[in-house]
């Protein structure tokens, strides 16, 4: 097997920019979209539309590598980062290290690409790992950096990076591209294209002990912020997380080979969708927004507690929708006051119902 650094013309991919010409347009015309809708914001709905949109795709980012955080407190550790007041809840060191990782990238997206930055956001990243020898530089182990799974005594080798010997080397040509792809580089390359390269480029030479994953996102973050002028916002890893598999495989199949359009083209599609996914998360957003105008003053304290986490579940809502049940472990009250308080968000237009005795179901009532 031959991997595609392995190969005489490693790294110089081969794609047919060409075909890229209408997915390009129809990106920049998506940033706009975002852009726009962002603006509409007041200062204090905007910084926390941030700080939810950061935070989801801080969360995701770290599903996708099968490690779980907890949201509230990437929000609280997240509202730290930007200055904003914060409780004093405990935050765990990958939930401080993903917030701290997630707040550097949005805050410095314009600047040049350095390996310190990349070492800076390691050590955010793995910060009280112990299972970690190289912490805050590339790594340096003697052993075969390799993706496997499978059996222990019969595994699968789904990709082999460069030895620990030759990352320094990559490295350096690496971030000499990063900066010579970018838009005011010598050699600027189109949005989607320069992103998909980029991340395919990064992952196959797997610098690091762990976190390659999140750090070659975060780096397809800050290729498109930089491609279009300003933090994207977009909900790359949330897209990601979702179709996992199918990710995993593309980056298998094209890190055996340099002729990837067809990489480019599934990456570039994953933007597209990340972006209507993040379009639709503010609309989301300006709902909820909304939703409290509407109710302000209205609900008792166990209402507000679950209406607040409804909201925290997002778009999609509980699965299959509120029940009393849930209401009560929510709450630790009674079903008599739970189906009075349901029954009143019924009757006040907050909540719809749907279904009859143990299949009743509420959802919220949102106006567009």
């Amino acid at each position: 097997m031959q991997w595609n650094w392995q190969r005489a013309d490693w790294p110089n991919f081969k794609y047919d920019a060409e075909s890229m010409a209408s997915i390009e347009q129809k990106f920049l015309q998506s940033s706009g979209e975002v852009i726009g809708a962002v603006r509409h914001f007041n200062e204090d709905d905007g910084r926390q539309l941030r700080i939810e949109l950061l935070s989801d795709e801080a969360i995701k980012t770290s599903e996708i590598e099968g490690e779980f955080l907890d949201r509230a407190s990437v929000q609280s550790s997240l509202r730290r980062q930007f200055g904003l007041d914060t409780d004093d809840r405990p935050v765990r060191p990958q939930e401080r290290g993903i917030a701290e990782m997630m707040a550097d990238v949005y805050q410095n997206w314009a600047a040049e690409l350095h390996h310190e930055e990349l070492f800076r956001w390691h050590s955010m990243l793995v910060a009280g790992n112990r299972h970690i020898d190289t912490i805050g530089a590339y790594r340096s182990h003697a052993d075969a950096m390799q993706i496997v799974s499978g059996r222990l005594d019969k595994p699968v080798i789904h990709f082999e990076a460069p030895a620990s010997r030759q990352v320094g080397t990559e490295m350096e040509h690496f971030v000499t591209w990063f900066n010579r792809s970018g838009p005011d580089g010598q050699f600027p390359l189109q949005a989607l294209t320069r992103a998909a390269i980029g991340h395919l480029y990064f992952e196959s030479i797997h610098p690091f002990e762990d976190g390659n994953g999140r750090i070659g996102r975060a780096l397809a973050e800050k290729s498109l912020a930089q491609n279009i002028g300003q933090p994207s916002l977009i909900s790359l890893a949330f897209t990601i997380e979702k179709s996992r598999k199918a990710y995993y495989l593309e980056l298998e199949r094209h890190q055996k080979t340099l002729d990837i359009t067809d990489w480019i083209i599934y990456f570039s599609q994953t933007i597209l969708e990340a972006q209507q996914a993040t379009i639709g998360r503010i609309a989301f957003f300006i709902q909820k927004a909304k939703f409290y105008d509407r109710f302000r003053g209205r609900f008792n304290d166990r209402q507000e507690k679950v209406i607040a986490r409804i909201f925290t579940e997002g778009i999609a809502g509980f699965k299959g929708g509120l029940s009393a049940e849930n209401y009560i472990s929510i709450t630790a009250t009674s079903r008599a006051t739970a189906t009075r308080d349901l029954q009143q968000l019924v009757e006040i237009g907050a909540l719809t119902r749907t279904g009859e005795r143990r299949h009743t179901r509420y959802t919220l009532q949102l106006q567009n």
